[in-house]
């Protein structure tokens, strides 16, 4: 699936059937559902999903939180927008 898919992916009613379960969170979350989207990325025990999991406390505006995931990760908080965050992990993990 490329990207464009993807965000396309939005615009429907359900997720696609083959979405690994950090791509459904960033779906979820998309689709405003941060609960189901925390769910899901907090049952990831990879470093990918610690990045998913700070991205998220960073939308939901808990910079500690997300600090401490981001960190997790090996990763640093952005200094785009959440939206750009958003773009770079899905791309990502779309093409590891």
């Amino acid at each position: 699936m490329t990207f464009i898919d993807f965000k396309a992916s939005l615009e429907k009613a359900g997720p696609p059937q083959e979405l690994s379960p950090l791509l459904l969170a960033l779906w979820q979350e998309a689709k405003g559902d941060w609960a189901e989207a925390h769910q899901l990325a907090q049952d990831v025990n990879t470093a990918e999903g610690a990045w998913v999991h700070g991205y998220l406390h960073l939308r939901e505006g808990d910079r500690s939180n997300a600090s401490y995931w981001y960190h997790q990760a090996n990763r640093s908080l952005p200094t785009t927008s959440l939206e750009q965050e958003w773009e770079r992990i899905a791309t990502e993990l779309l093409h590891p």
